[in-house]
């Protein structure tokens, strides 16, 4: 456990290089069980403690993650949704292709541009094809809780596969706890057995497969379009000049800047899943994400010998050094403004339980990035006022306010 010795000694090294005497940081690391890193924008590592050990990264991981996605995908990327209009049955088919940001908004605009490419005023069927993505997809970490983390991915997934309510004193009922989304009479029953007066629940496998279509259906609708027929699970092949493609308004970089900011695990791993399909092809599997990651990571960052089971950080199989972390971050400077920021400080954290962890950039009073890395893998209570107190003390030393 860090004691608040560990605190001073690290604070006492550190303020000793900002004052630009000399030391040997490493006279103390062996008896330390924390591995911290601060180096400057060319990777010269000014403290070090641990480099070499690896620690769980928790959710810091989904800077790599983040990294493999803009350059394997490229910035500009769009996540596409295929669509046909079957004249003669009057069927809706409806292609997902693993956008992670397939929200209330997003789908309601898909349904203006159906309106505007189909002459009809009614639809039979809507047809979803969730093949993209293989059915025996167990992403490791992921339980079966209530929260957000614990959604399944799949091809075609609505909201990240939740359902955000509220009880409503006005109405007698409970009602969308976002005005953008109707909630749907089918998912009643489940929040009631939730117990929850508001909040946010997640979607069985089963469940998810056909909430976007009633979502879809439900805006269809709301524009004068006549459902006649059920949503249901279906798989079919597009002819050349048949279908169309409805594109994301969100790109590669605004997806992964959502992802950071809300440290979203869904996100993060339909990333991965992506990923793999790009050189892989289709079905998408976790193995075919994680082999491409770790390909890049090699290849491009020349990083091997450090374990990745999933893009989010939710697995504690997950391990990677502090060292390894400080590749990723130099790598991925050009787009540190992806993070999260306060003041001069851009960073991403990680938790698990008995898991705290931190990694980004300080921005400095002469215009430079310094990439730190702070991983603690013990219970640590004091890791709040650890973190703060060395950020606190280099800001006021050497970095701009």
């Amino acid at each position: 456990m860090i004691n608040k010795r560990t605190a001073l000694v690290f604070i006492f090294f550190l303020s000793i290089w900002i004052a630009g005497l000399s030391f040997s940081p490493c006279i103390y690391a062996k008896n330390l069980n924390d591995g911290i890193i601060l180096a400057d924008d060319q990777g010269n590592i000014l403290y070090g403690q641990n480099n070499e050990k690896q620690f769980i990264p928790a959710s810091i991981l989904k800077i790599l993650t983040s990294l493999a996605a803009i350059q394997i995908l490229g910035e500009d990327y769009r996540f596409p949704t295929d669509y046909f209009f079957d004249a003669d049955s009057k069927n809706l088919y409806i292609k997902g292709f693993g956008d992670p940001l397939f929200i209330s908004e997003v789908i309601e605009q898909l349904c203006l541009e159906i309106l505007l490419k189909i002459d009809t005023k009614q639809i039979h069927h809507i047809i979803l094809d969730q093949t993209y993505f293989s059915k025996k997809i167990r992403v490791p970490g992921k339980g079966n809780s209530l929260n957000p983390y614990d959604a399944p991915v799949g091809a075609l997934c609505a909201n990240f596969n939740t359902i955000m309510f509220k009880w409503s004193l006005s109405e007698g009922k409970f009602v969308s706890a976002e005005p953008q989304t109707p909630l749907l009479p089918a998912f009643y029953d489940d929040i009631k057995k939730s117990r929850l007066k508001q909040g946010r629940i997640i979607l069985t496998k089963e469940q998810s497969i056909l909430y976007p279509g009633l979502l879809i259906k439900t805006f269809l609708e709301k524009n004068d379009i006549k459902v006649t027929g059920s949503v249901v699970q279906g798989k079919f092949e597009f002819k050349e000049g048949e279908k169309y493609s409805f594109l994301s308004p969100f790109k590669t970089k605004e997806v992964v800047q959502k992802l950071l900011k809300y440290s979203n695990n869904f996100i993060a791993n339909h990333l991965l899943l992506t990923i793999g399909t790009k050189t892989y092809g289709a079905p998408a599997t976790l193995g075919k994400g994680v082999k491409e990651i770790k390909l890049f990571s090699k290849q491009h960052l020349s990083l091997d010998q450090f374990t990745f089971v999933e893009g989010s950080g939710l697995s504690r199989s997950n391990l990677i050094s502090p060292a390894q972390m400080l590749k990723v971050l130099l790598e991925f400077m050009p787009y540190h403004s992806l993070l999260s920021c306060r003041e001069n400080d851009f960073f991403k954290t990680g938790t698990l339980s008995g898991v705290r962890t931190r990694a980004g950039y300080i921005l400095g009073n002469d215009n430079r990035l310094y990439p730190y890395v702070i991983m603690v893998n013990q219970k640590n209570k004091g890791y709040e006022s650890i973190q703060k107190n060395l950020l606190n003390r280099v800001s006021q030393a050497v970095f701009r306010k």
